[in-house]
């Protein structure tokens, strides 16, 4: 073994809650944490970006963009990444380039200094405006390579992606591997295979613990090249999450690695999401037990959650493993796509008709959704695999394949937005309003600006108070040590 300097991501403010508390930390919540983070040690943490700039939107009615900015001035020393899915941003939906233009420098206007964009097909086209556009306001740009499992995506796939990737002059790339399926062994051969064309380009991992395995495969990565590893606070780790941060550095320096991470800030900000995870009752991380069938289906855990509800609706409750397997042949059938959004819930949208049609005696793909026709014509980038001709035949009804890249088939939408809104509406407006439609972009406007207030203060005893004294019912309360009794009037 050669020890190396390993450095770490923290993803605590955006994937870890975004993977078990359904992207709801406000960004009240993060003030107490962000200067232990900022002080941790960190190459950058993890922001905006997945589903946590539609969630600030929709339900938190926060801006997304002030929260950058909020952000941005509490985090000083360490860069802040913003995520996007390249050319879709944080949709499942393709924008045009303008569109994508537009959001690189609005970006780093609002304090990101760090991009990670990825696609979830590996179309390397489709990350090629978000790059250039990135770059040209001097963001660090990091693109992610998303990982999965089946018999196309070989190392020398991996290979061909990346050497893709270097060619379009990025500081490093991240191995996304959003459901958990890179185990140990495939993790030394993968890793070996892609650091040997990257030299010294930095390579990250960004792995789920679904499996269960993530912590050591990590582990086994670092030892393969991987220089920086993507982790969480460890009350937010494990589960959907990602390795625990103390565990990972703890685990890393008994291996002879350095890490320069300061676990004394590490363990206050754990502290706090213990006390925001009681007060709010959210859950925390669980190590998750492995599971074979996992690796046949690919669903993510909170997916399967939602579709066990959604199938009880339907009086199909009890074909849940039914579907799941259904899931994995549909993914072969339509040549790999990788089970991560918007493909997940396609296939398993797909997956559902085929075993409801097969139970009334059709045949499977007998009923096709839209977005599945278009995804087999190319619709949203190459194809990984071979569809069977007949298949495709059957699904698209004959229509000729798409080979451009999706971002040249979608229209401007800049100048008709701005016209619409007015010559005085700032570019962040003007975004938004191409996101969501006006009720949304109503809504978000009329909650004002974000509060950044919570009741977490520099030591319990002044937690206690505030929350007492903001409870309107609470006309005076008594505190008590061992020498002394206090009565105080609010």
């Amino acid at each position: 073994m050669n020890a190396n300097n390993v450095r770490l991501i923290d993803v605590t403010l955006r994937d870890a809650h975004q993977c078990l508390w359904a992207t709801r930390m406000t960004t009240g919540m993060m003030k107490s944490m962000a200067p232990a983070l900022d002080n941790a040690g960190f190459e950058a943490i993890d922001l905006v970006g997945g589903a946590v700039f539609d969630v600030c939107v929709r339900y938190l009615r926060e801006d997304p963009w002030e929260r950058m900015r909020i952000l941005s001035d509490w985090i000083v020393k360490t860069p802040l990444i913003i995520h996007t899915r390249g050319q879709s941003l944080f949709t499942f939906e393709f924008f045009p380039d303008d569109v994508v233009a537009l959001s690189a420098e609005r970006f780093a206007a609002n304090g990101m200094r760090y991009h990670t964009p990825y696609d979830a097909l590996n179309d390397i086209r489709n990350l090629e405006i978000p790059i250039t556009e990135a770059k040209r306001h001097g963001l660090t740009v990091v693109p992610g390579i998303v990982f999965t499992e089946s018999p196309v995506h070989t190392d020398e796939y991996y290979v061909k992606k990346t050497k893709e990737v270097m060619a379009r002059g990025v500081e490093g790339i991240f191995l996304k591997d959003p459901s958990g399926l890179l185990r140990p062994e495939r993790a030394r051969t993968l890793v070996q295979s892609m650091k040997a064309v990257m030299g010294d380009m930095p390579l990250q991992l960004h792995s789920h613990c679904l499996s269960g395995l993530a912590p050591y495969t990590a582990l086994c990565a670092v030892e393969a090249g991987v220089e920086v590893l993507h982790s969480a606070t460890s009350p937010l780790a494990n589960g959907a999450s990602h390795p625990s941060t103390q565990v990972l550095v703890n685990n890393l320096r008994r291996m002879g690695h350095n890490i320069d991470i300061d676990l004394n800030n590490i363990n206050e900000v754990s502290e706090i999401i213990k006390f925001i995870a009681a007060k709010e009752d959210k859950p925390l991380g669980k190590i998750a037990e492995y599971n074979e069938f996992h690796f046949h289906h690919q669903v993510a855990g909170g997916m399967i959650s939602n579709l066990e509800y959604q199938l009880s609706t339907v009086g199909l409750a009890d074909r849940l493993d039914d579907i799941l397997q259904e899931a994995g042949n549909v993914r072969a059938d339509l040549g790999y796509p990788i089970v991560v959004s918007p493909f997940a819930q396609y296939i398993i949208t797909q997956s559902v008709l085929n075993v409801v049609a097969m139970d009334n005696g059709k045949e499977r793909f007998s009923n096709v959704p839209n977005e599945v026709r278009l995804y087999v014509r190319g619709g949203y980038g190459e194809i990984a695999g071979e569809i069977d001709p007949n298949l495709y035949d059957r699904i698209t009804k004959g229509v000729e394949p798409i080979t451009q890249r999706p971002g040249e088939l979608v229209p401007p939408a800049l100048e008709k937005t701005r016209n619409r809104l007015g010559a005085s509406a700032r570019d962040d407006d003007v975004l938004l309003a191409v996101f969501y439609d006006n009720k949304e972009y109503d809504a978000l406007k009329a909650a004002g600006p974000i509060d950044t207030e919570y009741p977490i203060m520099e030591t319990p005893l002044k937690t206690l108070i505030k929350g007492i004294t903001s409870n309107h019912d609470v006309t005076s309360f008594h505190f008590i040590d061992r020498n002394n009794s206090l009565e105080i009037s609010k």
